[in-house]
């Protein structure tokens, strides 16, 4: 049998693997990392947190300079860090970079009693990209606001975006906890009580799915967590992220 989580009992995680995996994991140095690097998949270091943020900043930049009238294109960024949005901002009104055929997909939400946080809420991940970001941009050199996506209750709209350019860049957030890529391993129970499903059957689940049990009609493709069990457990790897109220 499979370890418990020591995270959250009822759910899988990274914490059930075997602990071989895991010892091996640990063992790995600054080297191994920078081993790890190969086609299409590459580990960068950089010595600063300023470095850092800068260079997470330029993947906004080099994202958009590649945008044109007939091949317009953007970047998806997350909330989490947040250092890299106002270095966004100062770039483009330095170097005069004319964001009009840009585009900008975020990538997460919080959910508030059941329903997507509005701009107004004080930890909306849409007013802090607006606030941090795009705000700080010269009038005439902003991004049209019908080229900036926020996923929203009904994915439709959000979905079809995707069609409208192409996005060079997907950004990581900050998922340190229970984050297994872009969608989630069910809850433990049932089929999955003692294993989880198979890569190839992971594989499968449309994007962003976090909760493969869930059946709510009104989200095919992005679903959120409920429940203080699930909002406690420091999951990252979600669209919606739950608030209890």
């Amino acid at each position: 049998m499979r370890l418990i989580s020591k995270i959250a009992p009822g759910w899988w995680d990274y914490t059930t693997l075997d602990r071989k995996i895991l010892d091996d994991a640990a063992r790995l140095t600054a080297n191994d990392l920078l081993g790890l690097s190969r086609k299409e998949f590459t580990v960068k270091f950089y010595n600063t947190i300023e470095d850092f943020y800068l260079a997470e900043a330029l993947e906004y930049i080099t994202s958009w300079r590649q945008a044109t009238k007939d091949r317009p294109a953007g970047i998806c960024g997350p909330i989490g860090p947040t250092e890299q949005l106002p270095l966004v901002a100062r770039l483009v009104n330095e170097l005069e970079i004319d964001l009009r055929y840009c585009h900008f997909w975020g990538m997460d939400e919080w959910v508030v009693d059941g329903k997507v946080a509005d701009i107004k809420f004080p930890l909306s991940f849409a007013r802090t990209d607006m606030e941090l970001c795009f705000n700080h941009i010269r009038d005439d050199l902003r991004m049209p606001l019908e080229n900036i996506y926020f996923p929203v209750a009904n994915q439709e709209e959000y979905i079809k975006s995707w069609n409208k350019a192409r996005c060079v860049i997907m950004q990581g957030g900050q998922g340190e906890v229970k984050h297994w890529a872009f969608n989630d391993l069910p809850r433990r129970e049932g089929q999955y009580k003692d294993n989880p499903p198979l890569p190839e059957d992971h594989c499968k689940l449309g994007t962003r799915i976090v909760d493969p049990n869930d059946n709510d009609p009104e989200c095919t493709h992005f679903r959120w967590w409920r429940g203080a069990e699930r909002a406690a457990s420091g999951g990252h790897s979600r669209p919606f992220r739950n608030v209890e109220g």
